[in-house]
């Protein structure tokens, strides 16, 4: 049966959503320990999920192409560049930034979307929440949702749109190849969504635009460049997507928070240079 181009996508994003409301309806019923537990887990799938990845380092293609040696230092040199000039954009600073706006706006003008987080404490005149002041306690609740949300924003949408399912199956989707790698990777997106908006909530489920965006644009880049993607760049930059997905998986099993936004820019370099040394070679 024929698809439409972004198929793969749309059904990616109608698995996220449907794993982030239940996360939302029943996550909260879970004990803080045990979403912990499901965060470590997380945490310790996406190493698996990175190992993958990295694999791709050993690619017959990306070997021929460049040779035995320049695989690693090819990968070296675009996380390097990239993390330059993603830390002069000040990458992660302005998507947190962003992140936090939409969580007020949401906030304000979605107050029973929002609720389906969880119960929330109510202000007592006490507490300075009848006069219409915003109370000690309040504020500090807010600063908590709204990291909340930033950390679940970032950490799916970097999750799911960084890795070889991502890239090959957005690719294909273009090159009228199918949407195998897509289905795939919508069923591993719901059930980590669920898991995901258990522990951060609302942010999850605006991972879905990330993935609109990022797997549209791949999606478009097939459908223009057909079969011209070298196999050998689509190895670098998988590659490259395992490193980041390390970052994110020391991030959730808080071992360091590694500032995995700066790091994005490495995607766009190494197929760059991976042209680059394949040219000079």
């Amino acid at each position: 049966m024929d698809l439409f181009p972004g198929a793969g996508t749309a059904l990616n994003v109608v698995t996220i959503l449907v794993g982030s409301v239940l996360g939302m309806l029943f996550g909260h019923r879970l004990s803080e320990h045990t979403r912990s537990v499901v965060t470590d887990c997380l945490g310790l799938v996406v190493v698996l999920m990175a190992v993958v990845s990295l694999l791709e380092i050993s690619s017959p293609a990306l070997l021929e192409y460049v040779g035995a040696g320049a695989p690693v230092m090819i990968v070296l040199g675009a996380m390097l560049l990239g993390g330059i000039i993603g830390s002069l954009l000040r990458i992660e600073q302005r998507v947190e930034s962003l992140a936090g706006v939409i969580q007020a706006a949401v906030a304000r003008r979605s107050p029973a979307v929002v609720a389906l987080e969880g119960p929330r404490e109510e202000s007592s005149p006490a507490d300075g929440g009848s006069d219409g002041r915003q109370a000690p306690g309040t504020a500090r609740a807010s600063d908590a949702a709204r990291e909340r949300f930033i950390e679940g924003w970032l950490t799916a949408s970097l999750l799911f749109c960084v890795g070889p399912l991502t890239i090959l199956g957005s690719l294909n989707d273009g090159l009228g190849r199918g949407i195998d790698e897509l289905a795939l990777k919508s069923v591993l997106d719901g059930f980590a969504s669920i898991a995901f908006a258990s522990s951060f909530g609302l942010g999850v489920a605006f991972s879905a635009v990330s993935v609109v965006v990022v797997q549209g644009a791949l999606t478009l880049v097939g459908l223009m460049l057909g079969s011209l993607v070298p196999d050998a760049h689509i190895a670098t930059l998988t590659v490259v997507g395992g490193l980041l997905l390390i970052g994110i998986a020391l991030r959730l099993l808080r071992i360091r928070d590694v500032p995995v936004g700066d790091l994005l820019p490495a995607l766009a370099v190494a197929p760059v240079l991976t042209w680059l040394v394949a040219t000079l070679t």
